[in-house]
């Protein structure tokens, strides 16, 4: 969620079950617009907290021009000091789905994954799920890199019109943008995964009648498999949140007829694979 609607949105978040006192929030939001200003961002973003043993950790991004292709992330775990969070590299996406074990809250830790959990069965060759010698090894800071964005390929979610897409191929905020009416809000895919696209070019083209490519460039999230992996709930009839089932704490919030709306993760980092029995 946008740093400067932080406080404005302490009440949504209680209808999530997240808790963040008014105090830390004004901390909070100092230290992400000093980290806007000394970036030179036009946004910076709250992206939320991932609960470790030892500390927890705080994630934020911001981005110049480009707000999907150009988002630069970083870490804390004092929500004052915010260092750069890496790419996830190839190895990092590797192991993070295999690792069972909590978040220490130390970035620097190597963790074997094999020692813990040996991902693989004992007759079955790991190379057909890799290309190359097999990793074991896996520093947390990596993990994290990998996590967040792997949760943000899943859940990070906008609604329909707010990001438009130029003739160049750039990918910018909609100033006209003035929020979903109370018919369309009610409707999955009224919400775009906030990623690059992975379902081809037409398939809005052919679901949907009043078809623009500016705003429909996105994946919507009706499609997703399995059906009914988000919730969506209606308050006072003037408030969406979706709720991701795949991963707990993962929540969106729209508010109808306003172009105010945002996304919060507080969790372990650890994604829901019981998904298929609960829908």
């Amino acid at each position: 969620m946008e740093c400067l609607k932080l406080l404005e949105s302490l009440d949504i978040f209680g209808y999530a079950g997240i808790c963040v006192g008014t105090e830390n929030s004004q901390l909070l939001q100092n230290s992400l617009i000093i980290l806007q200003q000394e970036n030179h961002f036009q946004k910076c973003y709250y992206w939320g907290k991932i609960y470790g043993v030892r500390n927890d950790y705080h994630i934020a991004f911001g981005f110049e021009t480009d707000c999907l292709n150009n988002q630069v992330y970083y870490y804390s775990m004092d929500a004052f000091n915010w260092l750069l969070l890496p790419k996830a590299n190839k190895c990092a996406r590797f192991l993070t789905p295999l690792t069972i074990n909590k978040f220490e809250g130390d970035p620097s830790i190597v963790t074997n994954v094999y020692n813990i959990n040996p991902p693989f069965p004992p007759n079955e060759d790991p190379r057909k799920y890799y290309d190359g010698p097999i990793p074991r090894e896996l520093k947390e800071e990596d993990r994290l890199a990998a996590t967040v964005e792997i949760i943000n390929e899943d859940s990070m979610i906008i609604p329909r019109g707010a990001w438009f897409k130029r003739p160049n191929g750039d990918i910018i905020e909609n100033l006209s943008f003035e929020g979903l009416d109370s018919t369309d809000a009610l409707y999955l895919k009224s919400y775009l995964h906030a990623r690059l696209p992975q379902q081809k070019w037409n398939t809005n083209l052919l679901t949907r009648p009043d078809y623009n490519y500016a705003i429909d460039f996105l994946d919507a999230i009706d499609v997703d498999v399995p059906q009914g992996c988000w919730n969506l709930q209606l308050i006072n009839e003037k408030l969406i949140i979706l709720h991701n089932l795949f991963w707990p704490g993962m929540m969106f919030y729209h508010k109808l007829n306003s172009p105010h709306y945002g996304f919060l993760y507080f969790g372990h980092g650890k994604k829901n694979m019981d998904i298929v029995f609960m829908v």
